[in-house]
């Protein structure tokens, strides 16, 4: 709902490129470790992919936080994660085909034909940018029928995606631009401020959930390796795509620590992999100690580095740019600081 369709589109060059880039580097990383220590190139591909994808969940409610949503740096950080969330799709897709399962034709069109109607809901919101939904004015006078209202889009989106076998994250997120696009986020986020809460806090309890602390304390170095290195490539990889891209070193550097974690999503790769026969069960603990563990470290990471550009910063600045080199999306206006 916070997110101006027309202003994430002006940056489909940094979602392409940051997503395929993302996913290319992992590959290669796992293939240097795979190398080592004479893994399959299918295990290799897979868990090239879980380390591409970074946590929505999270990141987005990062950029609220830090007033972030309607800047440069967070509708090009937002951009990455939406093409992500998208490709999961086609990952999967390869999973299956690399554990030798076949992927009947009509699953195939079934996904394409629901592809194509999210295609076409974003399409109108683009070219109409202003919409009216119909009884939108007695949603406004009714309290109650605004939590239905609000449930069924969020729902109803993401059930729509399931259905056609995409991602549900990705029909909620359409649903969630219909409201911007009609111009009712106002009574609307206030009504599902509660449900989030909920839904966000039963989100952490499933990771904690997935976390065998008997498992990590047996091959702690090894995670905490892991972990680290994952950090950094994640790190470093999309603070130089941010820049190549005309942010800012130190927006760059804030934009690649946002995106430095393992993804929810990832969950779902980890679980297919297992299930095909592609990835065994201790690659399977070991790969889900590590989503976890950068899922609850990345709000640390974030903190130490954007104190880390905050002390890089110029104290002057004759452009306006903000506290860490952060440029207001010029659609918006305002400064914000870090």
């Amino acid at each position: 709902m916070e997110i101006s369709l027309p202003q994430l589109v002006k940056r489909w060059k940094v979602a392409i490129v940051g997503t395929t880039l993302q996913i290319g580097a992992s590959v290669l990383l796992m293939w240097g470790v795979g190398a080592f220590f004479g893994w399959s190139t299918n295990r290799i591909v897979v868990l090239g992919f879980i380390i591409a994808l970074s946590s929505s969940a999270i990141v987005i409610k990062l950029l609220e936080e830090r007033k972030f949503l309607n800047t440069s740096l967070g509708q090009d950080v937002l951009s990455v994660l939406l093409m992500q969330d998208i490709v999961i799709v086609p990952l999967l897709i390869i999973c299956t085909l690399l554990g030798g399962s076949e992927i009947e034709a009509a699953g195939i069109l079934k996904m394409l034909v629901g592809g194509v109607c999210l295609i076409l809901v974003l399409t109108y919101i683009f070219v109409k940018q202003t919409i009216r939904l119909p009884l939108s004015d007695h949603f406004r006078k009714d309290h109650e029928l605004q939590v239905f209202g609000a449930i069924a889009f969020c729902f109803g989106g993401a059930l729509f995606a399931l259905l056609f076998g995409l991602s549900p994250a990705l029909g909620a997120f359409v649903g969630g631009m219909v409201m911007h696009a009609a111009q009712s986020t106002d009574w609307i986020h206030n009504t599902l401020n509660s449900f989030r809460v909920i839904f966000v806090s039963v989100f952490f309890v499933s990771v904690g959930l997935q976390i065998d602390f008997a498992f990590i304390l047996a091959h702690a170095s090894a995670i905490a390796v892991t972990l680290v290195a994952v950090y950094l490539v994640n790190h470093v990889l999309n603070m130089v795509v941010l820049r190549l891209f005309n942010e800012s070193w130190h927006d760059a550097f804030v934009g690649g620590a946002l995106l430095a974690q393992i993804g929810e999503l990832s969950f779902l790769l980890a679980s297919a992999g297992q299930s095909l026969g592609i990835i065994n069960e201790f690659s399977y603990q070991f790969t889900i100690s590590l989503i976890s563990l950068t899922l609850i470290a990345s709000p640390f990471w974030i903190a130490i580095s954007c104190q880390i550009a905050k002390r890089w910063q110029p104290v002057s600045n004759e452009v306006g740019e903000t506290a860490v080199g952060h440029r207001p999306n010029d659609a918006v206006g305002g400064n914000h600081q870090i």
